[in-house]
């Protein structure tokens, strides 16, 4: 889930940004000191999810700003007045933060709106496609023909039924690209696709295709809500 932070305190956005390092389901792209700053920015990255927004500040307030966005993706104010609250949720806020703000109340904000933003993928269409550089070309890869992603130093291989495709990117980028209700994370270093797993033993998802086993491990902060889902997919 992709997040910007707008706020003139440089303290405060300090905080906020070792809170998002700290979240595993966030990405921090950008930072900005006013919101002048963030307009174009928003407006031209459709790929902004949520939105850190400070109330007061020089040249245009967290106000101002809401009313610039035609379709404004989730905002959460983190102000250090509770005056403006009624006003904010005017404009749908996910959230409105008190300053100074600690990391309990901050991640239930957070995880409200990544509530939010997952209900929203559940209803994409899980056969999409994504498109892989691969030398000089670009190579369209289903998302059902995927069947494990793995981390390697600064880069991500993908794994598929017919080739595997080595990237420039992080974990944690692959992972909000792609739609939860069929990747999930199951190692710091693993993502499998959850349709393509044969079995689940002791500590280990078993990935069976013709004549390829993968033993993929599951990390113990990331057991119990895997088997959770995979329950609640049964049902």
């Amino acid at each position: 889930m992709n997040c910007i932070i707008i706020d003139d305190d440089e303290m405060s956005r300090r905080v906020v940004e070792e809170f998002i390092n700290r979240t595993d389901f966030l990405n921090l792209t950008n930072s900005f000191s006013n919101a002048v700053e963030a307009i174009n920015y928003v407006k031209q990255d459709e790929d902004v999810h949520l939105i850190f927004l400070d109330i007061e500040m020089p040249e245009m307030s967290g106000i101002d700003f809401l009313k610039t966005l035609l379709t404004p993706p989730q905002v959460i104010i983190i102000s250090s007045k509770e005056e403006y609250a009624i006003q904010a949720f005017d404009y749908s806020v996910t959230d409105y933060l008190l300053k100074p703000i600690t990391y309990a109340r901050y991640f239930k904000a957070v995880s409200k709106a990544y509530e939010v933003f997952n209900k929203g993928r559940a209803n994409v269409d899980v056969e999409k496609e994504i498109f892989i550089k691969k030398n000089s070309s670009l190579v369209r890869i289903k998302y059902n023909d995927i069947l494990w992603i793995e981390a390697l130093e600064n880069y991500v291989v993908i794994n598929t039924i017919n080739d595997k495709f080595t990237i420039h990117f992080t974990m944690k980028s692959i992972e909000n690209q792609l739609p939860s209700v069929k990747f999930k994370r199951v190692h710091r270093s693993f993502i499998v696709n959850i349709s393509r797993i044969t079995s689940i033993e002791d500590n280990s998802v078993i990935i069976k295709l013709n004549d390829v086993k993968k033993v993929v491990p599951i990390g113990k902060s990331y057991k119990e809500k895997l088997l959770n889902e995979i329950n609640l997919m049964n049902k």
